[in-house]
């Protein structure tokens, strides 16, 4: 017997596929590329205007600095506005500040001052983004497809991820960095007007609510409520910043003394790269019946690449460790976003959302911070052991929540209809449920 999927055409989506998960996954393919050149292109830019080192951690610090001051504010507004144009208005700033970034490079005529606001205002536009984008695909997928959805989903935003660097670092060897940046501006223009075309009608109506603080509340509420939430998002908050001060400045210093220079530390992130696709991959077939249990413990191999670097392996050992981890963090991430799906009301995605993101960055700025003193005080190979064990200590502790080991996934939490659909009639499902 034929099967239904046989008569899907070659360019035809599977059937848990809908309208808004094509858009959704179209606009961000099409933003990665264009975002992840750009923040080479960024640094370059700096550089060109004779700044060093520091100039350039300024103009990151404070597209970061922007984006932690605005999360919880982007999160409370997706779940109070349609999320579809928090998105497309995210959107149009991103791409008015980048496209007035790639002016005054392209002019000559940049400053420090100038770029360091262009940059924040980017950061601001993705703190919008981020959270309601977030609630608007956990909102247009089926419980019973979920996994796969979000496992497409990230495979897809990573392998454009690694496109748009190898392919701006290119455009940015030929033609400068001021024509990448423009080429995000245009990026996120396109992004942009894909993600007008969301169809939200299937999402309830919000319920009028006592203003923005009290929204913010009652996101608050929801991340405290539940153990396992409140417990993972302390503890990324801890191995995002680790990671970052390990392989965002002691990575490239070890690479400079002891592997030979920018080339295989740019391998090994590559690998960590490649690692996160095929993680995704994974996930597409796998569902882990005790999801948070199965996720939490490949946050563990993420101390592996820190511990690397402090032998430090040699380039092959390190490739082999970074594409690991970089599989295990991927069935850590489409984990973490099937128990939201799972677990989470629909009108409150987005404000739970934003703290998890804001768990995420806002320790940041602070570890990368004190890499340097941490490396004066107790060398380098300690500080980065000490990387190592915090990974290992926090994930350890986040294990000891009962939640966190006996989450179970349920077989179908959510039904979503798509926007094209229309529940039968009378039976009151014509927008997204929790069932049960």
């Amino acid at each position: 017997m034929t099967s239904p999927s046989s008569h899907r055409g070659p360019l035809r989506p599977p059937a848990w596929a809908g309208r808004n998960y094509v858009l959704l996954t179209a606009g961000a393919i099409i933003a990665n590329l264009g975002s992840h050149g750009a923040m080479i292109a960024a640094a370059f830019a700096v550089i060109e205007t004779g700044g060093g080192a520091g100039e350039v951690g300024l103009v990151a610090a404070a597209r970061t600095l922007a984006l932690v001051l605005f999360l919880l504010i982007g999160g409370a507004v997706a779940d109070r506005l349609p999320r579809h144009r928090v998105m497309v208005a995210a959107n149009a700033l991103s791409c008015v500040s980048q496209a007035a970034f790639a002016a005054l490079v392209l002019g000559g005529e940049a400053e420090l001052w100038q770029m360091m606001v262009l940059s924040a205002l980017g950061g601001t536009g993705q703190a919008f983004f981020n959270p309601a984008a977030e609630g608007m695909l956990l909102s247009s997928v089926s419980g019973a497809q979920a996994s796969r959805a979000f496992a497409f989903f990230r495979m897809a935003m990573h392998g454009a991820a690694i496109g748009g660097a190898a392919i701006g670092g290119a455009m940015i060897a030929a033609i400068g960095p001021g024509w990448v940046l423009a080429v995000d501006a245009a990026a996120f223009a396109v992004a942009g007007a894909l993600r007008a075309f969301l169809d939200v009608s299937h999402i309830r109506p919000r319920e009028a609510g006592g203003g923005l603080i009290s929204d913010m509340r009652e996101g608050w509420v929801e991340v405290r409520s539940r153990p396992w939430l409140w417990g993972i998002v302390a503890q990324f908050s801890v191995v995002v910043a680790v990671v970052a001060a390990a392989e965002g400045v002691y990575g490239p210093l070890v690479a400079r003394d002891e592997l030979g220079g920018a080339a295989p530390w740019g391998l090994a992130l590559a690998a960590f790269g490649v690692g996160t696709v095929l993680g995704a991959i994974l996930m597409m077939r796998w569902k882990p019946r005790r999801m948070l249990l199965a996720g939490s413990l490949c946050v563990f191999p993420l101390a592996a690449p820190s511990a690397a670097l402090a032998v430090p392996l040699q380039v092959e050992g390190l490739i082999v460790v970074m594409l690991v981890s970089g599989i295990a963090i991927e069935v850590f991430g489409v984990a973490w976003m099937m128990a939201l799906h799972q677990e989470i009301p629909e009108d409150k995605f987005s404000r739970v959302s934003s703290y998890d993101w804001f768990g995420s960055v806002a320790m940041v700025p602070l570890a990368t911070a004190l890499a340097g003193p941490a490396e004066i005080a107790f060398g380098r190979s300690t500080a980065l052991w000490g990387c190592s064990a915090l990974v290992v200590i926090v994930t350890a502790l986040v294990l000891l929540v009962p939640d966190v080991r006996n989450l179970t996934m349920r077989s179908q939490d959510r039904v979503v209809v798509p926007p094209t659909e229309k529940a039968p009639a009378g039976d009151g499902k014509e927008s997204v449920e929790r069932l049960g």
